[in-house]
Order: C-alpha cells, then structure tokens, then sequence
C-alpha cells in the first residue's frame, strides 16, 4: 500500500508565497515521475508541474517563472515552491506519483489534496 500525504496549504494575501510538500510511504521499489495538479469545484484536474526522477521538470504556462517543483529521491518528496500568488490559483493542489510498486509493475498513486486559497 502506496499513501501520498500533502501539507502546506493555506490562506495567503496575493504576491504571497507558499510551499507545499508530498511525502510517500508505504512498502515500493522507487518512485518514477511525481507532479502537482490542481483542481477547483467542478472543474477538471489541471496540471501545474511534473518533475521526473532524474530531475527534469515541466510546467503548466500559467505558472512558469513563479512555481519550482523540486524533489528529495532519499525523502520520498515532492516540493511546490509558489510565489507570487495570484487570486487564480486557489485551488485544492494534489500530488500524483509514479510508484514502482514491484518489478515492471508501477501505478499512479494520487493524495488527497491541499486547500491553497489566495486573497485578492
């Protein structure tokens, strides 16, 4: 069994910042790409960034320059560092991992979410 546990959210005025954290657990070989998506009431998931084991990153347009994914392989973690925060991107940010969960066997594991809520 494969858990993803976010923390980090909260209420920020705009041009704040916030960084959010997802750590894995559970019994797994590694863990292949793991990323951030977000998500408002109603609305399909959205992507905000991807980052691969090897550390190659991807980003969603809207926050490009603002948003750095980072990773700990030793830690199990994903890292969201968001500045300059604008009133559109609250939301319930969730994390997603590739888990290599025995030999030729991975799955997407996803957390339950962090509320990011920003203030105008």
């Amino acid at each position: 069994q494969v858990q993803l546990v976010e923390s980090g959210g909260g209420l920020v005025q705009a041009g704040g910042s916030l960084r959010l954290s997802c750590a894995a657990s559970g019994s797994f070989f590694s863990i292949n790409a793991m990323g951030w998506y977000r998500q408002a009431p109603g609305k399909q998931r959205d992507l905000v960034a991807t980052i691969t084991i090897g550390g190659t990153t991807n980003y969603a347009d809207s926050v490009k320059v603002r948003f750095t994914i980072s990773r700990d392989n030793a830690k199990n973690t994903v890292y969201l560092q968001m500045n300059s925060l604008k009133p559109e991107d609250t939301d319930v940010y969730c994390c997603k991992a590739d888990v290599l969960v025995r030999a030729n066997e991975s799955y997407d594991y996803w957390g339950e979410g962090t509320q990011v809520t920003v203030s105008s």
